[in-house]
């Protein structure tokens, strides 16, 4: 019997960022749910502030060169690899000088939000999507973590469902405490449609707020998981809602087994 294949999709992930409940979970799980004999891919943003000599970070140039096109300007697509000796596995990164050069990860030095952080969940996304199928490697489940990642769910039911590697992919999404103070760029909208996906779609962005674009990743995913003990109660009124298969918060010990045995019930 073919191992499952498990795509983890991550805003953060440790040692190449601080530890936090995200960063740690999205290291440990991969690893976790590799042990339990099934197939793993694992992919972060390349921010500005992971250290490249450090980490041992390189170019996969077969990997790299594609050009993504977001807001009528052409973006360069690098993808680089390290990997973690200690967990035998690799991490991907989706690189590019526009949106992830910088420093800081989500907000400058003063706490504020960057203002293009909606083209850089695009394409975040749209890279790690189109490194996959330049990876010939069709997962059976992806995860995705954190808001970063929340329109993985919709680009996999809309605008990539026809291409193969993903015809039979489920997609489930982890919620976090996390937040944002202010709406993202009043062009979210207009930069995140592509083909397949229609303006209706899209209604939960007329106000692309945290709360929405979480709600976005939600009700698109095939099954939500609590990231978090403590979770924004507007979502998790909106997760109940809507029906989905659901996990709820697990703790640090049981977690790894609980998310095993939920991606079966998923799959």
């Amino acid at each position: 019997m073919e191992k499952k294949r498990v795509l983890f999709i991550s805003q953060e992930i440790t040692p190449y960022l601080p530890e936090s409940e995200m960063s740690v979970k999205s290291r440990f799980l991969p690893q976790g749910i590799q042990e339990k004999g099934r197939e793993i891919r694992t992919f972060m943003p390349r921010y500005g502030s992971v250290n490249e000599r450090r980490n041992q970070l390189h170019e996969v140039i077969r990997l790299s060169g594609m050009n993504l096109v977001i807001n009528d300007a052409d973006h360069p697509l690098i993808i680089k690899v390290a990997s973690i000796q200690a967990a035998r596995m690799q991490v991907y990164f989706i690189d590019n000088e526009d949106y992830f050069h910088r420093k800081e990860i989500l907000r400058d030095k003063k706490g504020k939000e960057f203002e293009d952080n909606d083209e850089r969940a695009v394409f975040f996304a749209r890279g790690v999507l189109e490194t996959v199928i330049k990876l010939r490697w069709a997962p059976d489940l992806i995860h995705c973590h954190g808001w970063l990642a929340s329109l993985v769910p919709l680009y996999i039911k809309k605008a990539y469902h026809d291409d193969p590697l993903f015809a039979n992919s489920k997609v489930v999404y982890s919620v976090y405490n996390e937040t944002f103070k202010n709406p993202l760029s009043p062009n979210t909208k207009s930069n995140v449609l592509l083909d397949g996906i229609a303006e209706d779609d899209l209604k939960l962005l007329d106000e692309p707020t945290y709360e929405n674009m979480s709600k976005l990743g939600i009700e698109y995913a095939d099954a939500v998981i609590q990231g978090s003990e403590q979770i924004n109660p507007n979502l998790s009124a909106y997760i109940q809602e809507s029906e989905k298969l659901f996990l709820n918060y697990q703790s640090e010990d049981t977690y790894v087994d609980a998310y095993n045995e939920f991606y079966d019930k998923v799959m």
